[in-house]
């Protein structure tokens, strides 16, 4: 796809964000980076309106994932997504049935999450960022912002100017909304997936009614413990000192399993893909090579 004249353009190899968006530890710290955007009443009002992620949970993850991935892997078609993504996003007001796109402030909120919930993440599943590191990462979620449209003026430029904002919004904005409350929940029925290969679809629908339990008590583990603490403490959920020995020693477990996996394994399909593309059919670009041990 061409890009238009002056896109911005996503974060380029080498960058930190390749090295760690399509590793499939992100995938670890999804549920909190959406129970932490679903806190904010108005995001969560839109995400109540449109309960995709009750009828549709997989293939709604499934479409968010190939968004996220084309913002940072997708060259010229990220942009593309970020005009895709501003048209998509509706809410529904929380007073009535009529429908509005999101505040500005609402949708930067959407995109500011991730920053904490990474960094928070990395500690865990990963070498801790340092503190050139953790500047570098807010720069390039910055430029991600550019590509999903959101102006400079309405997001802090730099590390210094986003936690005041974030602090701000967790004890102005943020609250235990029913949206929370169901990402959160163990007793809530959650369809088997379908979505991946036909024969583990046709596993795990058999197996389901075993495993539903676990991926639930699993989702509800990361949403909570991977959220930094404040915001935890903002929106009302609990955290014992068990949790916490338990989420530590599960990323000990990551930390020593995910980087010996191949690259098949590691990374999802569209990193993959554009690894190989940008590493000329090596596979990976030697520029990666400090930052192989994510």
């Amino acid at each position: 796809m061409t890009a238009v004249h002056n896109d911005p353009q996503p974060p380029p190899p080498g960058s930190l964000l390749w090295s760690m968006a399509g590793d499939i530890r992100t995938l670890l710290t999804l549920p909190a980076v959406m129970t932490l955007q679903v806190a904010h009443p108005e995001v969560s009002a839109g995400t109540d309106a449109r309960a995709v992620f009750r009828t549709d949970p997989w293939g709604r993850g499934r479409r968010s994932l190939i968004s996220f991935q084309l913002w940072v892997y997708g060259g010229d078609a990220a942009a593309a997504e970020g005009r895709r993504l501003r048209r998509t996003v509706r809410g529904a007001d929380a007073r009535g049935p009529a429908r509005h796109v999101l505040t500005p402030a609402a949708y930067v909120w959407v995109h500011a999450t991730g920053y904490p919930v990474f960094r928070r993440g990395r500690r865990y599943l990963g070498r801790p960022f340092t503190e050139a590191q953790e500047r570098r990462l807010y720069a390039e979620w910055l430029q991600v912002g550019r590509v999903l449209g959101i102006s400079d003026g309405d997001m802090p430029q730099t590390v210094e100017e986003f936690w005041p904002y974030y602090r701000k919004v967790l004890e102005n904005d943020l609250e235990p909304t029913p949206v929370v409350r169901e990402l959160v929940s163990t007793g809530l029925p959650v369809p088997a997936p379908d979505v991946g290969p036909l024969p583990l679809r046709l596993l795990l629908r058999v197996a389901w009614p075993a495993v539903r339990p676990l991926f639930v008590r699993c989702r509800r583990f990361l949403a909570i413990g991977l959220l930094p603490p404040d915001a935890r403490l903002a929106i009302g959920l609990r955290w014992s000192d068990a949790q916490e020995r338990r989420l530590r020693c599960f990323g000990r477990v990551v930390r020593v399993v995910v980087p010996t996996l191949p690259e098949r394994l590691r990374y999802l399909p569209t990193a993959r893909r554009a690894r190989r593309a940008a590493g000329g059919g090596r596979g990976r670009l030697a520029a990666w090579r400090p930052l192989r041990r994510f």
